[in-house]
């Protein structure tokens, strides 16, 4: 089983912002798969089906960004998975709107929410999805940054995005399927 988690903060307020791209995506990712994420658990919406064959769980913290460790550490706990079992889609100020790219262990590099998952399980040897949302513009604190919606002419970008990261998680799950066989 694997536990794909999307990263951002709960509420009205922050649905559409660069800091939800984790939520949108996994969103995107389980309507792909008929995956209703529903079930109020693990401090987490989630939702359970199949991806490429793998039972898969679908979670949504709802702890806020910076304390989604909480949420992956019980997940771990009540379905017995370890961090090879995991991927985390989340946004990173240090690409460019539109660029994705899949990332294997290593730090936080300053993400409070890759940050606690790495306190709360003891590793940061996961799967990553990183999907850029762009540097603040000059005067504007990142903080702010990433709790702004999108930019109009950023959308048809951040569509493709969301379809490269979802193409990148069935990537990852076809060949740990394939290696552990």
């Amino acid at each position: 089983m694997k536990a794909i988690v999307g990263l951002g903060n709960y509420g009205k307020k922050y649905e559409d912002t660069r800091h939800n791209i984790g939520f949108i995506t996994v969103d995107s990712l389980a309507s792909e798969y008929n995956i209703r994420i529903n079930k109020k658990c693990n401090f987490s919406l989630i939702g359970k089906g199949v991806i490429e064959g793998e039972d898969v769980i679908i979670a949504k913290p709802h702890t806020y960004m910076n304390k989604s460790g909480a949420a992956v550490s019980s997940i771990f706990s009540d379905y017995s998975l370890s961090a090879s079992d995991l991927i985390v889609i989340h946004d990173d100020i240090d690409l460019a709107v539109g660029k994705v790219k899949k990332k294997i262990g290593g730090g936080d590099a300053g993400h409070r929410g890759i940050r606690s998952i790495i306190e709360c399980i003891a590793t940061g040897n996961f799967q990553r999805i990183r999907i850029g949302v762009g540097r603040p513009p000059e005067g504007i604190e990142a903080s702010d940054y990433v709790l702004s919606p999108f930019h109009r002419d950023e959308l048809d970008i951040i569509n493709c995005s969301i379809e490269k990261a979802i193409n990148l998680v069935k990537e990852i799950i076809k060949n740990q399927s394939s290696n552990e066989q």
